[in-house]
């Protein structure tokens, strides 16, 4: 499998590619800056340099459809310290970018990285972290319109301790935490076993191995 992740850089993609690599797929980090694409290798992956907020649809679609790739992440995110104007030009439009794109060049898959309680954002408020749950919820309701084989997981907070294996998944699970590590690992059982499509549930540590969670659902 061909797997193109936006976002390439970031930790969740980072520990996905490794996981992908190493059973023998071949991923693509979707980054802005080149210099990135040597941490993107020591995962075993290759760059693809590409700037979101500044590519349009069909330029994307020719880099993915070049690539032969088969389907797409996004991981991708403005970042802590970035202004409200950014969450929306990366977080929901880079989304909404390539989920236009990977149609274009029909690739089917589309896990998308969210965030939860994403809806309940207060939609009068100029903050910057409701401005992010806005990015994220419009992203997610635009991907839930399309014909592709979408899957939206919206992890809670997230932590850099070693995975466990084990999670609760739900359309709501109230709140809680999950390793990144964890959330990688729940994207590569999506990718490659092909469940929960078109399914959106919210991810934190639990009890259940992961692969048998995706199963319930």
């Amino acid at each position: 499998m061909k797997v193109a992740i936006a976002g390439g850089h970031g930790k969740i993609a980072l520990l996905t590619t490794k996981l992908l690599s190493a059973s023998g797929h071949e991923v693509w980090g979707i980054v802005r800056n080149s210099s990135h694409g040597a941490d993107i290798a020591v995962a075993g992956g290759h760059a693809l340099v590409l700037d979101l907020e500044q590519a349009d649809a069909e330029k994307l679609a020719a880099e993915l459809s070049e690539r032969e790739i088969d389907a797409v992440v996004f991981a991708a995110g403005a970042g802590p310290g970035s202004t409200a104007e950014r969450k929306l030009t990366v977080d929901r439009d880079g989304a909404v970018l390539l989920a236009d794109a990977a149609a274009r060049a029909g690739v089917s898959r589309y896990i998308m990285i969210s965030a939860m309680a994403a809806d309940d954002f207060d939609p009068d408020s100029d903050d910057v972290f409701q401005v992010y749950l806005r990015a994220k919820s419009e992203a997610d309701a635009a991907l839930r319109e399309t014909s592709l084989d979408w899957t939206v997981v919206r992890p809670g907070g997230l932590t850099d301790e070693p995975a466990t294996g084990t999670v609760t998944l739900a359309q709501s699970t109230g709140r809680g935490e999950i390793p990144r590590a964890d959330v990688a690992w729940i994207i590569t059982q999506l990718l490659t076993s092909g469940d929960a499509v078109r399914r959106q549930f919210e991810a934190i540590s639990g009890s259940t191995p992961i692969a048998e969670a995706l199963r319930d659902l």
